[in-house]
């Protein structure tokens, strides 16, 4: 069971066409992004900053197509074999970083339980299609 004190939830969707390259962009993302509140309030600190904890949760649903009719499809998403490499990829590299990574259970149904603290959630796309 993973668990974290403050830090990030992280829901990581991995595409077909996804490689190393995004993989690298992801953590660097994820590993600099200033959202965690500095002594003045601003939003000016990253997880690194703060020496927070990520819970990483793969999340193929996020690769989800609904813009035609009510079924979503999973076309975009990668074939399990290929997720599971570059999420575990992703884990591994955010570690060498120096952050504690908690790991969710890839292809199993998870309860997640999150207490959020702002809200603040930010979608980040490494192949900038938004």
């Amino acid at each position: 069971m993973g668990l974290i004190g403050p830090g990030l939830l992280v829901y990581l969707g991995v595409g077909k066409d996804d490689g190393p390259e995004d993989v690298r962009y992801i953590v660097d993302k994820i590993s600099g992004l200033r959202i965690f509140n500095d002594a003045d309030g601003k939003m000016n600190l990253s997880i690194t900053d703060i020496k927070g904890g990520i819970l990483l949760i793969s999340a193929f649903a996020l690769q989800a197509d609904a813009r035609k009719g009510r079924r979503p499809s999973f076309d975009p998403a990668a074939d399990p074999e290929s997720a599971n490499s570059l999420y575990e990829q992703v884990c591994d590299e955010l570690e060498r970083t120096g952050l504690s990574v908690a790991r969710g259970i890839f292809r199993a149904h998870m309860d997640v339980i999150s207490t959020n603290d702002g809200p603040v959630c930010i979608l980040l796309d490494s192949k900038r299609t938004f």
